[in-house]
This record gives C-alpha cells, structure tokens and sequence, in this order.
C-alpha cells in the first residue's frame, strides 16, 4: 500500500497533506509513504524531515508512480496525475460544488475521489472533519487579521494620560470559525458580540463572554439545517434580523463574517448601507468571501475600503497558518484512513453502506455516484 503526497498545484496553496508525524503513523500501520520534494517547504516542513520520518522524497512522477492513494489538502489538477495503481484513491478537500469539471475529471481517470469536506457531522467522524479544524484557525487568524488592519487598541487601557475604550468586535454566524473568533477576541481583550439564525448557538456565545444578539418572539424560526448547519432563513425573519443588525452594526469597530451554506453562494449579512453607518476607522473580515462573500463590496483576495471602512477579503484563510493548519488537516486524514485500515488486507476498506463513505465518496468506476451532486 502506497500513500503519495505530492506537493499542491493551487496558486497561494501553502499547506501540505501529511506531516513527520503522519507520516510515521502511515507507516506503523504498514504503508510505504512518498512525498513530492519541496511538498512541505511552505509549511516548515523540510524534505530531510520526511526522509528522517521514513518517507520517500523524489520528483512529483516517482511520488505517484504506482500509488494507491493520493493525500491532498485540494485536489491537484487532473492533468499532473499519472502512474498512480488502478482505482487509486484522491482524498482531498475536492470542492464539490465550486468544480464540478473536475470531479467529472477524476471520474474519467478512473479515480476514487474521496471529497473530506462532505464528511458528517457525527460523532464518529469529528476527528475527521477538515471543515472543523480548519475553521477554527480561519476564526482565530481572523481577529488577528482585522487587529493588523484597525489602527486602536483592542483591550480598555488606564493610563495617567487617559483611558483607551475596548474596541467592540461583532461576529456574525456562530460555527466553528465564528466561535473561535469570539473567543480570540475576548482574550485579547474587546468588548464581544454575536449572532447567528440558529437559536440554539445563543447558549454558546454567552458561555465565552459574549452578548447574543438575536431576533426575539419570532415564532418558529430555528435556522438549524442538515448536520449541523446554517439554513435559509424566511423573508420575516431577514427583515427582522437586517432591521436588528444594522442598529448594532452602526456602533461597532470590528465585524467579522463566516456565515456559509453548503452548496449555495455565501448568504449577504452586510450591505453598503450599513457599511456606511459604521465609524470610519473599522474593519471588516470577510471569511466568505471566496464563496461570494457575506459582505456588499468585498473582494476575494483583497483588502479594500468603502466609506473609511476596511475591508478584507483574504482567500484561504488557514493557509495563512500553514503549519498548524498542515498538522492538523494531516491528522484529519489519518483518522480517516486508519479508522478504515484493514490489517489482513494492508489498506483502508471503505465499505458500502458506510455512513462515512456514502458522504465523501464522489466517483467510482468511472463514473460520479455522489446523491449530492447528482440530485
């Protein structure tokens, strides 16, 4: 069983699929690891280290001659894959919905496409969720990312010259990256706010300090999608939530965005008009904004200011993080694989029927066999 972990072809892509650490667990369970030269240079992880671990380090076409699966952190471009065994796996961040072309690509190569990010929200899987562990660096870096833009101080300071105010930071949705940055802004010291349409998030944010700011005696309204998720919300319900936001927003120096819903464009939480109300001088961090963006005027990949209001719209947040966000994505895929590992067979067997399989299993056989992306 060979595992092969070529470096990333995704412009600005800094993380790498397997670490020292991995790599050793790889092989304790009997596999033969290689990895692409120059794979983890961006991550700090030098071509000595995975030699010093056990790997094999050559050029990307000795890395995947013969592998039988492919470790990525997205999915490399069809075009570089050649050599690799018959019916090999690709277990990667695939990006489903926003490329489809390409998993129709994989297909045709005879690939077993295994997309990470369609995995379950169930108890089993939580050591295997990319989103999740990925998300947690993006809310974090995103609070450091908007105290780099914001020209004050974030804690309240008493000085013989005069008090300095705590900067007021407001998150809107409350996943995994939302939570993080309510609790990294606390810890440097802001005055914290926070919403979201799910009801049942209010308990948490309150649970690190944080003021709820929530919609009221709005009957039957949960927002609580499939696995977890955010939902679409009714047009009563964003009437009243835009009416309630743009009276909190008008007041705040920092806001920081992460609302998402799978398979459709970033939902819109923060118009130009409200931008408008806001004091010049404040940030704004757009962590959708390479789906669409939850901010009017915000640009993937760019920072830009609209009524003396910055705006960032870094792509690939926890890319900014490479070496954290390596070791941590490196061991959501070895969760994954040993989970499945088959000692008698030496490999991971990922049976139908599987709640884990069905989800992230995109091709086989030739052909797409995802029910989300063929429904």
């Amino acid at each position: 069983m060979k595992l092969a972990v070529p470096r990333e072809t995704t412009s600005g892509e800094r993380r790498v699929a397997a670490t020292p650490e991995t790599v050793r667990k790889f092989i304790a369970l009997g596999a033969t690891i290689a990895v692409e030269a120059g794979a983890g240079e961006a991550a700090s992880v030098s071509d000595q280290a995975y030699r010093d671990a056990g790997a094999q380090v050559g050029d990307r076409a000795q890395t995947l001659a013969g592998a039988d699966i492919v470790l990525g952190v997205q999915g490399p471009d069809p075009a570089t894959l050649t050599g690799f065994a018959p019916g090999a796996w690709l277990v990667a961040g695939l990006n489903p919905f926003g490329d489809r072309t390409r998993i129709d690509e994989y297909a045709a190569l005879g690939i077993e496409a295994l997309a990470m990010e369609f995995m379950p929200r169930i108890t089993r899987a939580q050591s295997m969720d990319i989103l999740s562990s990925q998300s947690n660096l993006a809310g974090y870096k995103a609070v450091l990312d908007a105290a780099g833009e914001y020209g004050r101080a974030f804690p309240m300071m008493m000085t013989a010259a005069g008090t300095i105010s705590a900067a007021r930071v407001f998150v809107m949705g409350v996943g995994v990256a939302g939570l993080q940055a309510i609790a990294t802004a606390r810890r440097l010291g802001a005055q914290v706010s926070a919403t979201d349409v799910r009801s049942a998030t209010k308990e948490q944010i309150e649970s690190l300090g944080a003021k709820a700011v929530f919609v009221e005696n709005l009957a039957g309204v949960e927002g609580e999608g499939s696995g977890g998720y955010a939902t679409e919300m009714s047009p009563e319900y964003q009437a009243a939530q835009a009416a309630l936001v743009s009276a909190h927003i008008a007041k705040q120096d920092i806001v920081i965005t992460t609302a998402l819903i799978p398979g459709r464009p970033a939902p819109r939480l923060v118009s130009d008009a409200q931008i408008a109300t806001m004091k010049p001088g404040g940030v704004i961090v757009d962590l959708a904004v390479e789906q669409g963006g939850n901010v009017e005027g915000a640009i993937a990949g760019e920072v830009v200011e609209r009524h003396g209001v910055r705006i960032v719209g870094h792509r690939n947040v926890p890319g900014r993080l490479a070496a954290d966000a390596s070791a941590l994505f490196s061991r959501n895929l070895y969760n994954f694989l040993s989970a499945f590992w088959d000692k008698d067979a030496g490999r991971p067997v990922l049976p139908d029927g599987d709640e884990i399989g069905d989800a992230i299993r995109l091709t086989r056989g030739g052909a797409v066999v995802s029910a989300r992306l063929l429904g």
